[in-house]
C-alpha cells in the first residue's frame, strides 16, 4: 500500500508562486511514475504534470508549460510542483498520484492510469 500526502497549497496573488510537495510512504515505495492533477469546482480532474520516477523525464499540460516545474527527490520519496506566474484559472484542488507498474509515457496524462492518490491541497489564486 502506498500513501501520498500533499502539502504547500494556499492563497496567492496572480503572478505569484507556490511549491507543492507530495510525500510518498508505504511498506515498500517503488513508483514507476507520479503526477499532479487538479480539479476546479464543477470541472473534471485534469492532468497538470507527470514525471517518470527513475529517469526523471517530465511531461506537462500545455496550460502550465513554461510556468510549472515538476521534480522529485528519490532519496526522500517526495515529488514537487513549483508553480510560478500563477493565474486565477490555476485555482483548484491539486492532487498527486502514483503508479507503481509499467506503462508507456503516452498514458501518463490519463488519471485512470494511477492507482494511488493523495487527499489534495487547495490552491487559490486571487486576481
Amino acid at each position: 500500500q502506498v500513501q501520498l500526502v500533499e502539502s504547500g497549497g494556499g492563497l496567492v496573488q496572480a503572478g505569484g508562486s507556490l511549491r507543492l510537495s507530495c510525500a510518498a510512504s508505504g511498506r515498500t515505495f517503488s513508483s514507476y511514475a507520479m503526477a499532479w492533477f487538479r480539479q476546479a469546482p464543477g470541472k473534471e480532474r485534469e492532468f497538470v504534470a507527470a514525471i517518470s520516477w527513475s529517469a526523471g523525464n517530465t511531461y506537462y499540460a500545455d496550460s502550465v508549460k513554461g510556468r510549472f516545474t515538476i521534480s522529485r527527490d528519490k532519496a526522500k520519496n517526495t515529488m514537487y510542483l513549483q508553480m510560478t506566474s500563477l493565474k486565477p484559472e490555476d485555482t483548484a484542488v491539486y492532487y498527486c498520484a502514483a503508479r507503481t507498474s509499467f506503462t508507456t509515457s503516452r498514458y501518463f496524462s490519463d488519471k485512470l492510469e494511477y492507482g494511488y492518490w493523495g487527499q489534495g491541497t487547495q490552491v487559490t489564486v486571487s486576481s
